[in-house]
């Protein structure tokens, strides 16, 4: 143990450290659990399978996994950013509403205003970009809770939106935009690609970054990690920034796929998010996750819309088995906890 001066006279010790064996043990134990946790998602999405295949006939063909496929990549791509906000310890209830805005405002910029398709979704990205910097500055500067400031944001942008097209779709007449949202490359829809290519994005950052380990820092506790030099408010704006840009992204691939600015498209789409989220294991409290099981969680959840889908339930129903879904998935994030402390104690 060594003692460090400091400016102000006092002498900081430093805290006894554990057994390097001891902390290999418990970060083996949790670590196996997490690939546990993730396997036995993965298996609950194969059951899902089996149990669809036999008792909806066209579950299984080609033409309806590609649409799953390519349904599922719209709100994916906004889950996946969605990741970086509830590791960190926020939450952004915005993004529907957000990619509704970005639709509206996209159709408003071509149709009414002459723009180019290039520049107005450059524009459209960079708009997202700044919303997600708002929420940010006012969570950080305020110290308004991201709930309080994201749901404000959840009645403003809707509003705007329906206030630019008068709640009237907005057509845009362009056969190489509406491919974007349709097209296929090797017979892959290309939403699903785009949403392909934003997970190995925001996988690399999240798990192969200083930055990605500075959001796992905040989110398991802010004021440790600002003691540690990491940089509190830099890191929560960052993460709505990241969801800002996605819930537009997202906004025009929908745009697209319907050769229109909708100002009625992401309703429900923050709720499909954060429970793909919170299904792939990450906490609420902030701290935990990973972008391979949201990707799970978006997988599971639309293969599971679609089968109901399949099965002529109602939408209410869909509701429903959603909901308890994401009910059951925090009951057992609070048993991971548990198991956690359970660990510690034992010094495993």
């Amino acid at each position: 143990m060594s003692d460090t001066p400091t400016g102000t006279g006092v002498t900081l010790q430093d805290p006894p450290s554990e057994p390097a064996g001891e902390h290999r043990g418990a970060a083996g134990v949790l670590g196996r659990f997490r690939h546990l946790e993730h396997g036995g998602l993965a298996g609950a999405t194969i059951v899902l399978m089996v149990v669809l295949a036999s008792i909806a006939p066209y579950f299984l063909t080609s033409r309806n996994l590609l649409n799953v496929l390519q349904q599922a990549s719209f709100v994916g791509i906004i889950a996946l950013a969605m990741t970086f906000v509830i590791v960190a310890g926020e939450i952004d209830i915005s993004v529907g509403s957000a990619m509704a805005f970005a639709s509206a405002l996209l159709g408003v910029l071509v149709v009414d205003h002459g723009w180019t398709l290039p520049a107005a979704v450059l524009v459209v990205l960079v708009v997202g970009a700044m919303i997600g910097l708002l929420i940010g500055a006012v969570r950080v500067w305020f110290d308004v809770p991201s709930f309080i400031v994201t749901l404000a944001l959840f009645g403003i942008l809707r509003g705007l939106a329906q206030m630019l097209t008068d709640a009237v779709p907005v057509r845009i007449a362009s056969e190489s935009f509406t491919h974007w949202g349709n097209g296929t490359v090797a017979g892959i829809p290309i939403p699903a690609l785009i949403m392909i290519g934003f997970l190995l994005v925001c996988w690399f950052v999240l798990s192969r970054t200083s930055f990605g380990r500075s959001v796992f820092a905040v989110g398991g506790n802010a004021e440790a990690a600002r003691l540690a030099g990491i940089n509190v408010a830099r890191i929560r704006i960052t993460t709505f920034v990241t969801t800002g840009v996605a819930a537009a992204l997202a906004g025009v691939l929908v745009s697209a796929q319907l050769s229109s600015g909708d100002s009625t498209i992401g309703s429900g789409a923050e709720f499909t998010a954060i429970s793909a989220v919170i299904i792939g294991g990450a906490s609420l409290a902030g701290g935990r996750g990973s972008v391979p099981g949201t990707f799970l969680g978006i997988v599971f959840l639309g293969i599971l819309g679609n089968g109901m889908v399949l099965l002529d339930l109602s939408s209410y129903a869909q509701g429903i088995a959603s909901g308890v879904i994401v009910l059951i998935a925090v009951v057992l994030s609070a048993g991971r906890g548990e198991l956690g402390r359970v660990v510690r104690l034992f010094g495993l």
